[in-house]
């Protein structure tokens, strides 16, 4: 992936609002004259890497993002958008047409990379891939929330006519590694595949910034998903904000610092500015192996679960 220039990529699935959007998800209210700040200020630090998908507020992300991207020289901006076989029957059962819609969305003449978001059927929509890369309008293949045997079947289809999974993006935190214990990493590096990391700070359970007396927003389906479990994580926030202290960064720059350590590529949603000046600071800062593990051992005393209800277990 040749125009990648970041060790960040930028998630946008909280931008907007709509089906399993900003609001609903996260509890934000976002829209174009909040987000455009953060998009400027990102391009202007080097984050030029974006993550949108279809399901994404059903378009409302991408759309937002194609109003910011039209305003920037098409090869200094990374767009990456998937591919969701759940909504597919929107689409005719058309992979081809769901990218298309994903194009003029977001006004672009290719996409540079394309995910398959979900394995409900690699046999099925994988080989649907090729045509878009053979006429260009997808530049590179990525698999998402594919367990082991999927991504290596994945990239069997697509080396049949010559081509090849370019990423995988999975759910890996410091209190979720099932890709890492799953040996899917190692399959990466293995294989030339370069690995995006999502959820790495919880939806913001990791940032330090909430506590049993300081919640996720309630009614939203992180607070939902996390605020019964913070009590448990705050050994563990307290060690990151300590392991921060010795670096000059935060609680949520840690998470960050510990997934690029662990040779991953962190995907960082975005819907404020201090967000992604704070990504661009975490991605200069180096941790050691005896920082890392300390980490990795407050996590494991946690006994959080954090599986998504969408994913398969890796293992």
């Amino acid at each position: 992936m040749e125009k990648k220039k970041t060790k960040i990529a930028l998630g946008t699935w909280a931008w907007g609002t709509g089906a399993f959007g900003g609001d609903s998800v996260f509890g934000n209210k976002t829209d174009e004259d909040t987000l455009h700040p953060v998009f400027e200020t990102a391009m202007k630090a080097g984050l030029n890497l974006w993550d949108t998908a279809t399901v994404y507020g059903m378009g409302e992300s991408e759309r937002i993002l194609g109003t910011f991207v039209k305003d920037q020289k098409r090869e200094d901006v990374f767009l990456s958008t998937k591919f969701t076989p759940q909504i597919a029957e929107m689409y005719e059962n058309s992979v081809e047409k769901m990218a298309e819609a994903s194009m003029e969305r977001m006004g672009l003449d290719y996409i540079d990379i394309y995910w398959i978001h979900n394995p409900m059927d690699v046999e099925r929509w994988t080989p649907e891939l090729i045509p878009l890369l053979k006429s260009g309008k997808v530049k590179h293949i990525g698999v998402s929330n594919h367990n082991l045997d999927e991504i290596s079947r994945a990239n069997d289809i697509l080396a049949d006519d010559g081509f090849k999974i370019s990423a995988v993006q999975n759910h890996y935190s410091l209190l979720y590694r099932s890709s890492e214990k799953a040996g899917i990493l190692d399959y990466c590096n293995e294989n030339g595949i370069q690995f995006w990391a999502y959820m790495v700070l919880e939806q913001g359970a990791l940032s330090g910034k909430y506590n049993k007396e300081n919640p996720l927003p309630a009614g939203s389906e992180r607070g939902k998903r996390y605020n019964s479990s913070l009590d448990k994580l705050e050994a563990l926030t307290n060690g990151m904000k300590d392991v921060g202290k010795k670096h000059g960064i935060s609680c949520s720059q840690v998470g960050i610092a510990w997934a690029i350590a662990k040779g991953t590529m962190p995907l960082i949603g975005a819907t404020e500015e201090h967000h992604v000046l704070e990504a661009a600071d975490a991605a200069k800062i180096r941790l050691s192996d005896e920082e890392v593990e300390l980490l990795e051992r407050l996590a494991d005393a946690t006994g959080v679960d954090t599986r998504g209800e969408w994913e398969h277990t890796m293992e």
